[in-house]
């Protein structure tokens, strides 16, 4: 509409919705069925009319407020530990022994998710909008039947797995146990929270996810400080009011999660009209992609299992040392878990729309930047260890062992950072079986075993655990690479 003020006329214009930005991967025609049937080498070449730069920011767009996300989600962690450290190693060692338990117990519905992530990638790509909500609502009925089994046995065999954990007296088993049942009460919400963000990152939406984990995050922090010692007229609750803190966190994300796909004007949009019922061929698509995951996940938490009993048998204090730089190895993963995230479903988006060398494209590019990022982690690690450490203690012992740790942490960060990103790449692409047995081969048998001679054998105490890790993460980070570069996982059917 024109509007005239004497001999001035203003162009009025209507405010349109603002569309999804458009990737370099919709610039290019869709391939055809021949295009995903040859597992030829990844190649270095680029698609006629790509370029680098267009590259880049299609995999910035999406890894960035995945990267905030992962930041802030680990700062959350990390304030946590730190404020439970204030009351001494026994409740750092508490929270640590949950830790592996917990993530033991999401093993099933977060496989299940790697499925719905490469399905909804798939079906963006291809254009099929519908397929993709359908897959959205099966996964959300999966996630709360075996999150809801999951939850009530963690919570009725809580004592038992901290036990098992290797909790080394009293004080520590009852924190923990504590801890990790009041977990198991929001362990449903935290599921399906977690599917809806793997569902969002599928079609590249990772910034919704970085906002309602951003608000949850801060609600956990403040609730931290009223709960664990009491302040604001609140009871100091210790390790009991950490746990119920991160489940109030948690129940604020789901909150703001499920609203931002029941507003109806977004690609991924759900209604409790829709048609939740078992659709059989796409639960039937989601296990084939989801249970060499679960495998994957099996086996790494069994694992990482073998691995924390072997570290906690060093006793309260290395074990809290260990636990610290663990909490801060897994803040230098946001790097390679960010950007894995544009891996995974760049590669899905590509396949779907059967163009294999756009795939190879991003997932190529995705490792290049992952892997400065890597860099300026190692040097910061190496030249503040000893006071990122003492942000979590007081305690000596633990900031001068801890600080030679973060030495080995520094080395291993381009590798992790490289297995991390195209691991992504293979699950967007479907191919869960290949990492699978990569894992099985890392984290069940070279890193436990390793541990247990350096440890028992060797005699070198937490220093030799951390050289086991470092092998894991170097042989894992060789496993990765050689499979992305075979180009076999450019012919899996989803």
């Amino acid at each position: 509409m024109d509007v005239k003020l004497g001999n001035l006329t203003l162009k009025h214009r209507t405010r349109e919705p603002r569309g999804p930005v458009q990737l370099a991967l919709e610039l290019v025609e869709p391939g055809d069925l021949d295009s995903c049937e040859q597992p030829e080498r990844v190649t270095k070449h680029l698609p006629p009319g790509i370029t680098s730069k267009m590259l880049y920011q299609d995999i910035i767009r999406i890894a960035w407020p995945a990267f905030m996300e992962f930041i802030l989600t680990q700062l959350a962690s990390m304030a946590d530990m730190m404020m439970v450290g204030q009351l001494g190693p026994w409740a750092i060692a508490a929270v640590g022994l949950t830790n592996q338990p917990k993530f033991l117990l999401m093993t099933m519905f977060m496989a299940m998710n790697v499925g719905a992530t490469a399905l909804i990638a798939r079906y963006k790509g291809e254009g099929n909008q519908q397929k993709a909500n359908t897959v959205l609502r099966q996964a959300l009925v999966l996630t709360f039947v075996l999150s809801a089994i999951s939850s009530i046995i963690g919570f009725i065999f809580s004592e038992p797995m901290v036990r098992f954990m290797g909790a080394a007296d009293e004080q520590t088993l009852a924190g923990g146990t504590v801890y990790l049942k009041i977990q198991m009460v929001g362990f449903v919400i935290l599921a399906l929270t977690s599917t809806i963000t793997a569902a969002l990152r599928g079609i590249g939406d990772s910034r919704t996810a970085m906002m309602y984990n951003l608000i949850a995050n801060v609600v956990n922090v403040i609730f931290n400080y009223m709960l664990i010692y009491g302040h604001f007229g609140f009871p100091r609750m210790e390790v009991a009011g950490a746990s119920i803190a991160t489940v109030i966190g948690q129940c604020v994300a789901f909150v703001l999660a499920m609203f931002s796909v029941l507003r109806g004007n977004q690609y991924l949009k759900l209604s409790f009209k829709d048609d939740f019922r078992p659709k059989w061929d796409i639960m039937k698509s989601i296990f084939n992609i989801g249970m060499p995951a679960m495998v994957e996940q099996l086996v790494m938490r069994a694992g990482m299992i073998a691995y924390s009993v072997t570290v906690a048998s060093l006793g309260t204090v290395a074990f809290a040392t260990h636990n610290v730089c663990m909490n801060i190895q897994s803040m230098s993963f946001m790097n390679g878990q960010a950007f894995g995230v544009s891996a995974t479903s760049l590669t899905g988006q590509s396949l779907g729309r059967r163009r294999p060398d756009m795939a190879q494209a991003y997932s190529r590019y995705t490792r290049r930047i992952g892997m400065i990022v890597s860099l300026v982690l190692a040097l910061i690690f190496v030249l503040f260890g000893k006071e990122i450490v003492a942000l979590y203690t007081n305690d000596e012992v633990v900031i001068e062992q801890g600080a030679q740790i973060l030495m080995l942490v520094a080395v291993i960060q381009p590798f992790q950072s490289s297995q991390l990103i195209l691991a992504g790449a293979l699950r967007g692409a479907g191919d869960t079986r290949a990492t699978a047995m990569i894992i099985f081969i890392t984290v069940l048998l070279v890193r436990p075993g390793l541990a247990m001679f350096t440890i028992h054998v060797l005699k070198w105490g937490l220093i030799g655990a951390w050289i086991a890790l470092m092998a894991d993460q170097f042989l894992r980070s060789l496993l990765v690479l050689l499979r992305f570069n075979s180009g076999k996982w450019k012919t899996i059917k989803v």
